[in-house]
This record gives C-alpha cells, structure tokens and sequence, in this order.
C-alpha cells in the first residue's frame, strides 16, 4: 500500500477506497442489507460493522469482492488486550477480511508506551493475516502523541493508521491525515474516517495521503447525494 498523491479522477476509483460503515447501536438487519446492496452496487471496499453483525454482513457480501471489516475494543479502546484480540478472533471467524482496532487513549496519554504496543500486537496475533488498521483517536491526542501512536502501531505490525472512531469529539483533518503519512512513510495505509461527507473532502484526505476512507455516507461520496448531517 502506498499514498495516493493523485485523488481519484471518477466516482469508481473512489469507491474503491470506500469501507461503507455501519457502527450505530441501533443497527438493524434490514439497514445492514441496505449496506451491503449499496456497496455491491458501488463497488466499494469493505462494509464496516460491529462485531455481533461480521457473519451476517459476511454472508450477504460472499463472492462480491466486498470485503467485510470489523471493529474491535470500539469506540473506546479501553477493554483488555486479552479481550480485544478474542473479539478480533471471533470476528475472523466470522468472516471478518478487515479489523479497525481502537488503541488504549490513556494509556498513551500517560507514557505507558509499551502497554500501547503490546495491546496492538496482541489485536495483530489475532488478525491471522487479515488486515489490521489502528484507531489512534487523533482529536484526544496532541501532535507528538499523534507521532508516537503512529510509530507504534507501525512497531507492533499494523497495516493501517486510522484517524478516529466518529463516536468522540472530532473527525478525520487535512492535517492529521499529513502527519500521519509523514510519520508512517509511504509502506502503510492511511485511512480517514468520521465526518467525510462530501466529494471535496474525500479528495482533500485523499491528495493529504489517505489510502482508505471510512464514512457511512458513501453513497452520497459517489453519487454526489445530500449527505446526512449527523453518523460516521
């Protein structure tokens, strides 16, 4: 995976770069089918949902070449290592391609930098070779924490830094997604996620060094569509 310097020229190519997300608590089966149509229909990467929705986001997009993500210690980050790498586990299982693990915030915050790392690797012993994108929570954390937490996700194997969950106090920015990719170099994904919900903004992220976008208006992304005001 390398940055995209170039943001897609079609709404195609943008697709592809799309995990179509899913994360509120009232989710509901039918909404769940709507996802997944929409995202055989538009192509895009992944649906992203929570962990108890992996089998049945995994069955309805089998032979799509959809891939199915999973969140795990979501939107806190706080559970135990051992925890987290069970629910990536079952998740697998489940037929999870995808993980967007949450680190533990405050532990980071306090200096407790190992703690950070062993959490991570514990989630990327789990994966089994599936994809592992890191959720850093950019809009808790100073600029040097930033740093820090990308260059521990990248120790402890991580395919992907990510900005936020979209369930705390901000969203991916232009200048986050910049520090991030300049901190993790050109080998890993960078994805932006919480609060994308235009064309222009996608674009921005993308042309900053997002490899990835994580938003549950991808519809609205690709065809242009009023994006609704409020979710991830």
């Amino acid at each position: 995976m390398t940055a995209t310097a170039t943001p897609p020229a079609d709404a195609a190519a943008l697709a592809a770069l799309i995990d179509h997300t899913l994360l509120k608590p009232d989710a509901t089966a039918a909404e769940l089918r709507r996802w997944c149509d929409e995202a055989r229909e538009h192509r895009f990467c992944s649906v992203c949902v929570n962990p108890v929705n992996v089998a049945t986001v995994a069955a309805a997009l089998e032979g799509s070449g959809v891939k199915t993500c999973s969140v795990v210690g979501f939107p806190l980050g706080a559970a135990l290592p051992e925890i987290k790498a069970a629910e990536t586990a079952a998740a697998v299982r489940d037929g999870a391609d995808e993980i967007d693990m949450v680190i533990n915030i405050g532990a980071l915050k306090d200096g407790q930098l190992d703690a950070v790392r062993d959490d991570i690797a514990a989630v990327r012993a789990a994966c089994r070779g599936q994809v592992l994108k890191v959720i850093i929570e950019t809009c808790l954390l100073t600029d040097e924490e930033k740093r820090t937490a990308c260059r521990l996700a990248v120790e402890a194997g991580a395919d992907f830094v990510k900005t936020s969950t979209g369930f705390s106090t901000g969203g991916a920015t232009v200048a986050d997604i910049a520090l991030m990719r300049e901190v993790v170099g050109p080998a890993l994904g960078v994805k932006a996620s919480g609060g994308v919900r235009s064309w222009d903004a996608a674009q921005a992220l993308i042309a900053a060094g997002a490899t990835r976008i994580g938003a549950s208006s991808g519809v609205a992304l690709v065809t242009g569509a009023p994006a609704a005001k409020s979710g991830y």
